[in-house]
């Protein structure tokens, strides 16, 4: 089968995208998904989306991580295909599309930049003196020192594959605070099992586990390797928080077609 296909990127955090509102792609196999996303032999993303008509939403949101199977909410990849909806025509002043943590709102604003309200954030767990909290994802937030030489790969696979956090596992993110309001985040992503140039929901994550103000409105700047993002958001006097936004670049890379292998 050939099929067409749109490579984005958000902040190196890079995605196949199908446009598959007449659902010609519903057929697409595990197998057919990880050729597509591998950086040898096929397209090379982090991941893979479906758009997908959806009544009562602009879109639906279906994600793949590049080992082939259907993952948890990525926020790269949501900001990804919003702008690629607005690509494709499909022009809001703010969207509302449902992904598998359930419905997300959007706004691209004057430069381009693509805003995604994340998932409320409920609770907030301490491991051995580090976090964990789902923002769509799962996700494992430890602060450590010299993050650029740090790593990643090794001891984020550690923590992945752990027993407590068995049978699913978790993404890990290990952060170094650069100031009163800007951290440093590198992620190893599961599903990937490798370090990515960004993660949102795990920059997500790391930015509340970083927080400033004790109650009220936050905003943390977080640097990847591959750019820069920020997150927005309120922390309640019962500990949650509200009105999270992940703010930053998406792009298109190219298009094209590809044979899929018989």
């Amino acid at each position: 089968m050939e099929l067409s296909f749109y490579k984005y990127q958000g902040t190196g955090n890079d995605f196949v995208i199908l446009d598959n509102r007449d659902q010609r792609y519903n057929s697409l196999t595990n197998e057919e998904i990880h050729f597509l996303c591998n950086r040898r032999f096929g397209i090379g993303a982090d991941g893979l989306m479906l758009l997908n008509a959806r009544e009562g939403y602009d879109f639906e949101m279906k994600y793949f991580n590049s080992d082939g199977n259907e993952s948890s909410m990525c926020g790269n990849g949501g900001r990804c295909l919003v702008k690629f909806a607005f690509h494709m025509g499909i022009v809001r002043t703010s969207y509302s599309f449902i992904a598998t943590d359930g419905p997300h709102e959007a706004e691209i604003d004057e430069r381009g930049d693509v805003r995604l309200k994340m998932q409320d954030v409920t609770e907030v767990k301490e491991h051995h003196g580090d976090e964990v909290m789902n923002t769509g994802s799962p996700h494992y937030v430890k602060t450590v020192q010299n993050l650029d030489t740090f790593d990643v790969f090794n001891k984020g696979r550690e923590i992945r594959y752990s027993h407590a956090f068995q049978p699913g596992g978790l993404n890990v993110n290990f952060v170094e605070p650069r100031s009163e309001d800007e951290i440093m985040v590198r992620t190893y992503e599961r599903g990937v099992e490798d370090e990515t140039l960004s993660c949102g929901t795990g920059v997500t994550a790391s930015a509340i586990a970083n927080f400033h103000n004790e109650q009220g409105f936050n905003e943390v700047s977080v640097i990847t390797r591959g750019g820069r993002l920020s997150v927005e958001f309120e922390r309640n006097r019962d500990g949650s928080f509200t009105n999270v936004w992940l703010c930053g670049p998406a792009e298109k890379v190219f298009e094209g077609t590809i044979l899929l292998p018989q």
